[in-house]
């Protein structure tokens, strides 16, 4: 199978709560040397929304400069006004990134005439690979698989998708209509557990979070896929499953994960970005207590 799994970063944080540009260069090559397929700038987890845009320029200069083409880099360039969103994409592909995501925007449930025309203007106007991002646990609606397909099928330099939802069906859907008429559109799903069904399903594979702090695991994954390996994908897939109790410790996941990343050395700081607040002294013990059921903890 044509199998990837991508790493939506982190974005670390110094004790300020600003972009800390050599610790993640350090995190970009501990993905790289665990065997991840590519990294995420700036998404979800990223925590784009918070970070002002002369940080993300220089977290993407930085990124561009430590991953050096190794693995694709891809980057969120999230903006809810369509011109900063058109500049800071092509900024992104200009300094050398393979291409950028963009979310639908959020806090206004748009309809699909709405949404082709926001996306339409975007393909136009960035000059590079475009990936769409579907996520209606934040933007409060979902982007409808027979919009992705004329989409797709207008506009060449939309590539892909990330489809963040917790079930298949809508994943699957994309999967067997759009692929049928484009086959080289990519579909990433954004839960981890979700990998292997995506993949049999025809898609081709995630971009999901506990990757962060175990990519061992979610690299062995993938290698599996891409092997064949159906009894080495199920026992990563119980590994995953066991692990995705991480996302339940707090709604809003982030600043747990950094502290797995923190218990297991990858990161040294779990500092995030307001309106975040670190994780309590309680969440931070069931991180642990995870980690050494899963033997993530020495």
């Amino acid at each position: 199978m044509d199998a990837k799994w991508i790493t939506p970063a982190v974005t670390v944080m110094d004790q300020n709560g600003h972009a800390d540009l050599e610790e993640n260069s350090r995190l970009y090559e501990n993905l790289i040397q665990k065997g991840m397929d590519g990294i995420l700038l700036l998404g979800s987890i990223g925590e784009f929304f918070a970070i002002p845009m002369e940080e993300k320029r220089q977290l993407v200069k930085r990124a561009v400069k430590t991953v050096n083409g190794r693995i694709p880099l891809i980057v969120g360039t999230n903006c809810m006004v369509v011109d900063e969103c058109v500049d800071f994409s092509n900024y992104a592909l200009e300094q050398g990134a393979d291409g950028v995501i963009v979310i639908s925007p959020y806090y206004v449930n748009l309809p699909d005439s709405s949404l082709e025309a926001f996306y339409g203007r975007i393909a136009r106007e960035v000059k590079g690979n475009i990936y769409l991002y579907n996520y209606p646990g934040v933007t409060g609606y979902e982007l409808h698989p027979e919009l992705i397909l004329k989409l797709a099928l207008t506009y060449e330099n939309i590539v892909g998708i990330k489809d963040t939802v917790p079930n298949m069906d809508h994943t699957r859907a994309i999967i067997t209509l759009v692929k049928a008429q484009r086959p080289d559109f990519q579909v990433f799903s954004g839960f981890d557990e979700n990998f292997a069904h995506n993949l049999l399903s025809g898609g081709n594979g995630c971009m999901a979070g506990t990757s962060n702090f175990a990519p061992e695991i979610s690299a062995g994954f993938a290698g599996a896929a891409r092997r064949d390996d159906l009894a080495g994908m199920a026992a990563c897939q119980k590994k995953i499953d066991s692990l995705m109790a991480i996302y339940g410790i707090r709604s809003l996941f982030v600043p747990v994960i950094k502290e797995a990343m923190v218990l297991r050395g990858i990161i040294s700081s779990a500092v995030c970005a307001q309106p975040h607040c670190r994780a309590t002294e309680a969440e931070t013990e069931a991180v642990r207590a995870l980690l050494e059921k899963n033997g993530l903890l020495s």
